[in-house]
């Protein structure tokens, strides 16, 4: 996804959607690589379950946020100007998500240090 934001899409797109597509790309590498290490954390710090749910969470918020800013970024490209502004709300609603899965994350390691 970052290439095609980075090549692919140049001259095809504005400017600040090109720079809108390559936050998605941010988040996207940044939660990737957070899903990988949450499933590393020894089972004494979290448990499996735990460490499932945040790693839900991560993905649910990356589809939201990511792929609606790709999909918003994009549409003019598809001709789909007009359409698709039923994303605009999804991306807010996934970057919330995304908080939510720090959070619980924070919250659970802390919970885990106590005992």
């Amino acid at each position: 996804m970052g290439a095609l934001g980075a090549h692919g899409l140049e001259g095809k797109i504005k400017p600040d959607q090109i720079d809108s597509f390559k936050s998605g790309v941010r988040y996207q590498v940044w939660h990737a690589l957070a899903l990988f290490m949450v499933q590393l954390i020894p089972d004494k710090l979290l448990s499996q379950k735990v460490k499932n749910t945040v790693s839900a969470l991560f993905i649910l918020g990356i589809v939201f946020f990511s792929l609606s800013i790709y999909l918003l970024s994009t549409r003019a490209i598809f001709g789909l100007e007009n359409a698709l502004g039923f994303l605009g709300p999804i991306t807010p609603i996934g970057g919330l998500i995304l908080i939510i899965s720090w959070i619980y994350l924070a919250v659970q390691l802390g919970i885990s240090k106590k005992n």
